[in-house]
Formats: C-alpha cells, structure tokens, sequence
C-alpha cells in the first residue's frame, strides 16, 4: 500500500505541472483536473495548504507594461465584485524600473492599494493560481509547482505565432493582417511552449501602430482570462497542445531596429516598420553625419509620385527632396517614396522648418550638385550606445 501511495503522489505532482495528458496515461475520474487533487474531501498542495474546486481563487499577478496593466485592472475588478465572488485575494508581483515611478501595473498596484512585490520577491502568501502576462522573465518549475492551478499566461499573439517577448510589435512589422490573444499554462525552461487554454482572433486594423493594436489585445485578453478563471478546473483540462507548425518568434526589439536601412528596405517596409516601433523609439537616420530622428512618416499617394519633379528620376535610395505642395519630405526607399512630415535634429521641426533650415541652405552652397550628395544614409549605432540604447528602450517596452 505504501508503493502504491508513492506512486499515486508522484503521478499527482506531474499532473499538476504537466497536465494530465502528460502523466503518462489518461488518469481515473478522482483525478482527472488538478482542482481534485485532494478528491471531494478538499486535499492539500504540497505547501499543506487546502486545494480549492471551485472560486474564489487566490491570485498572484505577475506583470509589467500597459498590456499586463488591463489583466490586472480586470482581476482587481473581479476580486471587488461581491455579486460574483471569482477572486478573493490578489496580490502583485513586478520588476525594478529606472522609472521613479515604477512601471504601470506597479502604478496601478499602488494606487488600488494592492499588495505589490519586485521580482525576485514573490511575497509569502498561498495561492491556487498565478497569471503572467508582459513579464519577460522565465519561470523556474519550482515556481510553477507553488502553484495547485498552475501559472496562466496571457500572451498577445496567436500562438505558436510570435513566441516571445515582443508579439505585437512584430505582428506590426510583419504586416500580420490577423492577431488574437492566447491563454496559456505556463512551462518551465522555455517561454509560450504550454498548452493552450483558450485563444480568439481578430482582424489586424490597417494601418494600426502597435501602440493601437496592443489597446485591443490587452482588453480581449483580460476579458478571456476572467472567463477561464470561472471555469479553471474545466479549462485545464480541456487544454490542447500548441501546434508544431506555424512556430515563429519575436525577440526584442534593438537599438538596432530603429535604423533605416534605405538601400535594403522598401516603402513600405519602412511605413511598417515606423507604426511597429514608433511610440517606443523613433525611426532614426544619418544626414551629413548628424543623427535625424524621423517622427511622423505617412504613406505616398500616387498623386505624388506623378509629380513631373519626381518622375522618371533615378534616385539614390536615401535621397531626400521637399515636395511643397504635400509639406513633405520625400525619402527615396530601394522601391520608391516614404513621406516623413517632422523629424527632430537639435529640436522637433516640421518638414518644412527642417527645408528651410537645413535643405535648402544646403543647397543654396552646393548649386551644382547632385541630390544624393545629401542624401539620409543609414546610421550604424556605436557599440556601447547600442547596448545604453537597448536598456533604455526595453524600460520604455516594458
């Protein structure tokens, strides 16, 4: 009786990391989720706290940026509703900041007077289940296993689409034209590998900067996460694995990206590339070995480019003219024209401050040459201000 006993504890502890299809064989009907890992008379977790079946659970919220700021208000919002009793406490956990504030959900922590640790500081409470969403920091099995439910994931991407840190600003980038948001469990060693718990797809808005898409996503994605709550037990049980096609990843974003690199990346590219990263970094490029960053770039219309000025010229990609009657400066890509309305050099100028501060009078000195001779060339970032860039723009993500 006692091996037997052993054996039903170890089969019960890989269920509640792994999943009961992965517990080696389909496991009886006593211990089919891991809300009955105790059976009907309420059993204990292996920290000899009781393991609850049904709501209110326990929460610990781990989580960073405005996207992880929408689960959280959600879960805070439910924990306060007393006709439907889903969460009964809720406590937070995020990472330092070089913010004197501190990142949004420990903002709003502290405002909502909730309890609100830094990582690796996870507080000393018993939970039934964790929520992660926007964390960017791997989770050890050991945490996991603190756990009865598990740790949730919301992650803003179809997965296995977009696996990493970054899913939403290389939704952009790519020119998905369909996202969504997952629910997942979370596994150790290795990020947005788990089975999925719940996931929903929406149509990508054109034109949307990431800013405006993650808005969208992290109000589905709190909805989904209070409705898999209602039904945890069910919902774990009910997970599917992740497919093993579609796989694709979404590293941070570097200083790096932020370059344009005009003889390589067409218009349109660029345009993307400026609505994926530029509410967190500006799009940034060399002019006469000064650094320009480029704020507001739109599409060109056709009307545009029929202008007798432009057509049937050979440009060098990176050359730049002032089209006045747009107010625009155009920018030669590899395949065509980009517009960028404002940039900032010492200052923020409109195009055509920067045209009559700086283009013009270039040209007024070198009548005779050749407009590529002033063209925007692609900046090549020093090493360490590279890596400062990179530090100051993962805060700014987070």
């Amino acid at each position: 009786m006692r091996v037997v006993g052993r054996w039903v504890e170890v089969m019960l502890l890989v269920q509640r990391c792994w999943g009961p299809r992965l517990a080696g064989r389909r496991p009886c009907c006593s211990c089919q989720s891991p809300a009955r890992l105790g059976g009907s008379s309420g059993g204990k977790d292996n920290q000899g706290s009781r393991v609850r079946e049904k709501p209110p659970w326990r929460v610990l919220f781990l989580g960073t940026d405005h996207f992880a700021r929408e689960t959280l208000r959600a879960l805070h919002a439910a924990r306060d509703n007393k006709e439907e009793k889903l969460i009964e406490r809720l406590e937070v956990v995020t990472v330092p900041s070089l913010s004197p504030k501190g990142l949004p959900v420990k903002q709003y922590a502290v405002q909502s007077q909730l309890p609100v640790y830094e990582w690796p500081d996870i507080g000393s409470g018993e939970y039934d289940v964790g929520v992660v969403a926007s964390f960017g920091r791997l989770l050890s099995e050991a945490l996991i296993l603190k756990f009865p439910y598990g740790i949730l994931n919301v992650h803003p991407s179809c997965l296995p689409r977009w696996r990493g840190p970054a899913p939403i600003v290389h939704t952009v980038l790519h020119g998905d034209t369909v996202t969504g948001v997952t629910i997942m469990q979370v596994r150790p060693k290795r990020f947005d590998i788990g089975p999925i718990l719940k996931q929903e797809t929406i149509p990508v808005p054109p034109k949307s900067t990431s800013k405006e898409l993650e808005a969208v996503l992290s109000r589905l994605g709190a909805n989904m996460l209070i409705s898999v709550l209602k039904s945890l037990p069910e919902s774990l049980n009910n997970g599917r694995p992740q497919p093993t096609e579609g796989v694709t990843y979404a590293p941070k974003v570097s200083a790096g990206t932020s370059c344009v690199k005009w003889e390589e990346q067409t218009s349109e590219q660029v345009l993307r590339l400026h609505l994926a990263i530029g509410d967190i970094v500006p799009l940034q490029t060399l002019w006469l070995e000064n650094t320009i960053k480029l704020l507001d770039l739109v599409e060109v219309n056709n009307t545009i480019i029929a202008d007798p000025k432009l057509k049937g010229q050979t440009m060098t990609p990176g050359s730049v003219v002032y089209h006045r009657q747009s107010q625009m400066l155009l920018v030669h890509c590899k395949d065509g024209w980009i517009g960028v309305r404002s940039v900032m050099l010492k200052k923020t100028l409109t195009a055509t401050d920067f045209y009559n501060g700086y283009l013009h009078a270039w040209y007024q000195k070198n009548p005779h040459s050749h407009p590529s001779q002033c063209r925007f060339q692609t900046l090549r970032l020093p090493v360490k201000m590279h890596e400062k860039q990179v530090v100051a723009m993962q805060q700014c993500i987070k």
